[in-house]
């Protein structure tokens, strides 16, 4: 991750590429992307009352903002600090501009310098374990994934499942009361110690009611049970992987799995992206460096800041260690829920790879922005601010209405909740493996308009994963649909 006091340019390729809720995380930059913001090897001291008053912070904010924020013209000038009760309000009405152009989609924001690394260093979280979907034209809330080792997995609640009541309370009227958000916040907060009472509904029609109790838990980015794979179809031998979030324990288990491909002789790969949010820039790299065994010293990409910070700019290329394949074809898995760092990964290939890859799925999120992180660490402050952009070898970036509008080929296909992932007959697995044996597929549909955050694939009822219109923790940036 970046980190300031390193200098932003070094910090750039540490930076984050954070995802839909607009973020990065970890001491540095994110794709979020930027300068990382300044480490240090002791713990975050607790926030000073006297030195962190909200006229200190919000102040420090605006300062901030106005050094490094990507679109300068686009900050509100006429915002009064007094109107606004938290620093967060204070950011928002800031970027306001920004946001409205669809350039900004709440991707600045304040955090907490210690919830953000524990996060992007141990992938460390306190929750139930699992992720969840809604269709809310049917009022139905479905568990997209089941972590290991967590709550949820030690209840035997499996991909598919449906909760259908929350303490009592059943999800339909949840969503009748207030829609979505009122879903999200049954299951209460992401602290140890909160229970639920869930009804759960198995794929075969069993009922059962169920009380589990959040608790602490690392993020596996990689399952041993699905993550890494050799699926055989049709003759043909194909890597799979499955990356839940880009941070730094994700990188071990990714040369494993291609060490184990380039044993093996495999060339096509099938890269499962579909709920991964974003993360780390250093993190994607890593995950392009492993596809890239013949292209040492080519571009991979370039990060650009505004023109005051162009001597921040970096190019950086391909530097595949030993374990790395040289990718002939490739499948990327991806949804609206895919973002930020699964975005630079798959744009970073098009100029090398054409129309021998393919996006499988439907259209990704569309953030071809990073932030950097600048931190206050007497005040646990850490802000997020877009301060960058990424684009490829070619100079193509600015994908804000998503990546099915600039990839050569698209395959649309459905998340199918009836079938575990990495199993070879899974919706998008097997379309992705179509695609891979015989070239053809029926294109994404992207709904012509203006609008960046309207560009929606045109695939019936896309399923979404379940989380806030605004997420305000790094697991809800990053891991959307996380509990």
């Amino acid at each position: 991750m970046r980190r300031i006091g390193m200098g932003p340019a070094l910090c750039a390729m540490a930076a984050l590429l954070a995802g839909c809720g607009g973020d990065d995380g970890g001491s540095g930059s994110s794709i979020s992307g930027g300068p990382a913001p300044v480490a240090s090897a002791t713990p975050t001291p607790a926030p000073s009352t006297a030195a962190c008053s909200l006229t200190s912070r919000q102040a420090w904010a605006k300062a901030t903002l106005d050094e490094w924020y990507l679109f300068p013209d686009n900050l509100a000038f006429n915002v009064q600090p007094a109107g606004y009760t938290t620093v967060d309000a204070y950011i928002d009405a800031l970027v306001a501009p920004a946001r409205a152009l669809g350039r900004d989609r709440y991707f600045t924001y304040l955090t907490s310098i210690r919830e953000e690394n524990a996060y992007y260093e141990t992938g460390t979280s306190a929750g139930f374990g699992f992720r969840l979907s809604y269709d809310e034209p049917t009022f139905r809330v479905l568990v997209s994934e089941t972590f290991e080792n967590t709550p949820a997995s030690a209840a035997g609640i499996e991909r598919g499942a449906e909760i259908f009541a929350v303490n009592g309370v059943s999800v339909t009227s949840l969503f009748a009361s207030g829609g979505a958000n009122a879903v999200y916040a049954a299951f209460g907060p992401p602290d140890p110690g909160v229970s639920r009472m869930l009804g759960i509904r198995a794929r075969s029609g069993a009922e059962r009611t169920v009380t589990i109790q959040k608790a602490s838990f690392a993020l596996d980015p990689v399952s041993d049970r699905y993550g890494a794979q050799v699926l055989t179809s049709g003759g043909q031998r194909v890597g799979y992987i499955n990356l839940r979030t880009f941070i730094d324990t994700a990188e071990p288990d990714l040369a494993g799995a291609f060490a184990r491909f380039r044993a093996e002789g495999i060339t096509q790969l099938i890269v499962d992206l579909r709920y991964n949010g974003g993360g780390l820039i250093r993190t994607a790299q890593a995950l392009g460096n492993l596809m890239a065994a013949n292209r040492a010293g080519q571009p991979f990409g370039e990060i650009t800041y505004r023109a005051s910070k162009s001597a921040e700019n970096e190019r950086f290329a391909f530097q595949p260690p030993a374990q790395a394949i040289a990718a002939t074809r490739v499948a990327f898995i991806a949804t609206g829920d895919s973002a930020s760092a699964s975005e630079l990964v798959i744009n970073a290939f098009t100029p090398y790879l054409g129309t021998n890859m393919a996006l499988v799925g439907s259209n990704t999120y569309g953030k071809p922005v990073g932030q950097i992180a600048i931190d206050r660490p007497e005040c646990d402050d850490r802000l997020r601010v877009v301060a960058l952009r990424t684009v490829n070898a070619a100079g193509q970036g600015d994908y804000y209405r998503g990546l099915a509008t600039t990839v050569p080929v698209t395959c649309t296909a459905r998340d199918d909740l009836s079938r575990q992932l990495g199993d070879p007959a899974e919706g998008m697995i097997a379309t992705a493996l179509q695609w891979l044996g015989s070239g053809s597929c029926t294109p994404i549909s992207v709904t012509a308009t203006a609008s960046a955050s309207a560009a929606r694939t045109g695939t019936p009822a896309e399923r979404r994963l379940l989380q806030p219109a605004q997420p305000s923790t790094t697991v809800e940036r990053e891991l959307p649909g996380a509990f």
